[in-house]
C-alpha cells in the first residue's frame, strides 16, 4: 500500500510547526537540523496522515511561496469544529482566502492562507448529499445551470 506524503517549504520551519501545531492540532514526530541550523525536515501528525516541512534551500530551486509571490494549490484538512481552528487561524495571523461557509456538498468549509505563504481548506462534515444532488449543484453554481 502506499501513502501520500506532502512536503512543503518556508522560510521559518519552527515557526510554521509551532503554528501547525496551534492552529491546526499536528504534532511534532521528528526533525533533522543540518549543522548550519537549516531544517531539513520537520515531520508533523495529523492524525494517520504526515506532513514534511523544511527550510529554503534558494541555491537547489527549493523556495516557500513567500519566495515564489503565491501558492498552487491548497491542503484540504478534515477537522471536527471548523469555527474553532478557523478562529484560531485568523487570530494567529492566517489571512482568510474564502469565507468560512456551509458548502452545498455537505462541508461547513473555507480557506486561508497561512502566515508562511500556504494556502489551507478546513472541511468539517455537517450532513451527507447524494452524489447526483452535489453534481446538479455543482452545475448550478459553476456552470450556470439549474439549481
Amino acid at each position: 500500500m502506499s501513502t501520500l506524503t506532502c512536503h512543503l517549504v518556508t522560510r521559518n520551519p519552527d515557526a510554521a510547526a509551532a503554528w501547525y501545531t496551534s492552529v491546526l492540532g499536528a504534532a511534532e514526530a521528528s526533525r533533522i537540523t543540518l549543522p548550519g541550523g537549516q531544517v531539513l525536515t520537520i515531520e508533523l501528525r495529523f492524525g494517520d496522515s504526515t506532513l514534511s516541512i523544511s527550510d529554503e534551500f534558494p541555491e537547489m530551486g527549493v523556495v516557500s511561496p513567500l519566495t515564489l509571490g503565491g501558492t498552487y494549490g491548497a491542503l484540504h484538512l478534515a477537522v471536527e469544529d471548523a469555527d474553532a481552528v478557523w478562529q484560531r487561524a485568523l487570530a494567529q495571523g492566517g489571512c482568510a482566502f474564502e469565507p468560512l461557509h456551509d458548502a452545498f456538498w455537505g462541508d461547513r468549509t473555507g480557506q486561508f492562507i497561512d502566515p508562511f505563504g500556504h494556502r489551507w481548506a478546513i472541511d468539517q462534515h455537517i450532513k451527507d448529499v447524494p452524489h447526483e444532488e452535489v453534481v446538479r449543484l455543482a452545475a448550478a453554481a459553476f456552470g450556470g445551470g439549474q439549481a
